[in-house]
């Protein structure tokens, strides 16, 4: 193994004759780097469009007046059990990167000679360099592609190990920590690199598949697998055909899991090298939970739903929580107002629907509850007001007990003034024996086919 990769990866090396201590001393094939690796991306053109735009940068050869483009990374991918095929990815840094890439080597196995953490260095003139459905990738010219995988004659002219004085140099990767809503276009400096997810499942239709589907045939095929975090984020794990852990059954666990981020054209997906990258191990937790990456249970806020954008439905300070149907209390706006919506109309016929939006509070250190509310259309009751201490996040509501506050507040069966217009529902005072951190919870029932009441909520405020 380790003469393979020294031979393969371009380390130049002396060996001692003498036998009782043997001596190697290796040498880099390339010079030192000569731009980083976020300068070279930056080459790219249009490096802020989402998707291939059919335009790359030939970086120019070296000569008298264009210097060698050298730059470093460290391996994320391995092509070991069969995904990231005739390819390796690679992040400009073995912990906190700032960026990733891929290459294509137009052989297999690379893993041998490129392992996970290796260090390698490129010298990319006369390379290309460009974006593909959303990613930067960089190779050489071919005919038949935009940008060409590197053959596998003149890999070493361009592809080079970094030598640590006795052999190549292997760091230890340090996986990114991120939820999966952080999968978004402002975090695209994350796609190539390796990040990990903690607290997340598979969706509970995919427990039991094998990872890698079959068609009608039996054969394998390339397949994606819906993923989930306890914040509610959603993603995929897609894996190659040729993945040979196939059969893997979807496990009934959660836990965390590691992947090197990969995006084709608007979906941001995740690649595992292989089954060790999941560690799903915990009991599942509560599907349909969105937001509660920052609870903090406080005596006394308001929240007037002014800092979010309209639609938005993960709040990261509360429980965006649909434990019957897929419907969500969402931003909305209304003569310059915002406030949040939920409604049961337009759904599936005979669709029940059933959310909870939950508001973390230190009862112990408050003193009163008020919040504004207006109905939009009304067609039986649909919200109820609740006190909870004993619901922990990521379980199911019915482990709670919910303690019935709805009468104390007025709630409108018309709307008050005109659509989007709220007016307040009074003021409770929280009694001196409720203690302890706990949640406000508003409870939206009702049905597609029955009870499609609109209701809206704003400024609520605990003193």
């Amino acid at each position: 193994m380790g003469a393979a990769v020294l031979g393969v990866a371009q380390i130049s090396c002396i060996h001692d004759d003498k036998w009782d201590a043997p001596e190697i001393v290796c040498n880099n094939k390339f010079a030192a780097p000569t731009m980083s690796m976020a300068d070279v991306v930056a080459l790219a053109p249009a490096a802020a469009s989402n998707v291939y735009t059919g335009a790359v940068y030939k970086i120019p050869a070296e000569d008298a007046t264009h210097p060698a483009v050298i730059f470093d990374g460290y391996v994320v991918s391995s092509d070991e059990n069969g995904n990231f095929y005739k390819t390796i990815t690679f992040q400009d840094k073995p912990e906190n990167p700032t960026v990733g890439l891929t290459i294509g080597l137009n052989k297999s196995m690379n893993y041998t000679d490129y392992p996970i953490g290796a260090h390698i260095r490129i010298k990319a003139n006369g390379m290309l360099i460009g974006k593909s459905a959303g990613a930067i990738t960089i190779g050489v010219e071919d005919p038949n592609y935009a940008i060409g995988r590197i053959p596998e004659s003149i890999i070493g002219r361009y592809v080079s190990g970094v030598c640590n004085g006795a052999g190549l140099e292997i760091a230890t990767l340090v996986p990114r920590e991120i939820n999966l809503f952080d999968l978004n276009d402002s975090n695209s400096n994350l796609i190539n690199t390796l990040v990990k997810v903690k607290n997340a499942q598979f969706t509970k239709t995919e427990i039991g598949k094998p990872l890698v589907g079959v068609d009608i045939s039996g054969n394998n095929i390339d397949t994606s697998r819906n993923i989930i975090d306890i914040y509610g984020g959603t993603s995929i794990i897609r894996t190659d055909a040729f993945f040979k852990p196939a059969a893997y059954p979807i496990p009934d666990k959660s836990g965390e899991i590691t992947f090197v981020l990969t995006r084709f054209n608007a979906t941001y997906q995740g690649a595992i090298r292989g089954i060790s990258d999941i560690n799903f191990k915990s009991d599942r937790f509560e599907e349909g939970i969105v937001g509660g990456t920052s609870l903090t249970y406080s005596g006394a806020f308001t929240e007037n739903f002014e800092g979010y954008a309209v639609d938005n439905y993960n709040f990261p300070k509360y429980l965006n929580y649909a434990h019957v149907g897929n419907r969500y209390w969402q931003v909305k706006s209304f003569s310059s107002n915002k406030y949040i919506q939920l409604t049961a109309n337009g759904g599936a016929a005979n669709t029940p629907y059933t959310n909870y939006f939950m508001v973390p509070v230190n009862f112990t250190a408050a003193n009163t509850l008020t919040f504004k509310v207006n109905v939009g259309f009304y067609n039986g009751a649909a919200l109820k007001v609740y006190t909870t201490t004993n619901y922990t996040p990521g379980n199911s509501i019915t482990t709670a007990t919910l303690n019935d506050i709805t009468s104390n507040f007025t709630i409108p069966t018309t709307p008050t003034s005109g659509y989007g217009t709220l007016t307040s529902a009074g003021t409770y005072s929280l009694p001196t024996s409720l203690t302890g951190n706990g949640f406000i919870v508003f409870k939206y029932e009702g049905n597609s086919s029955g009870i499609t009441t609109t209701y809206q909520l704003d400024d609520i405020t605990v003193n």
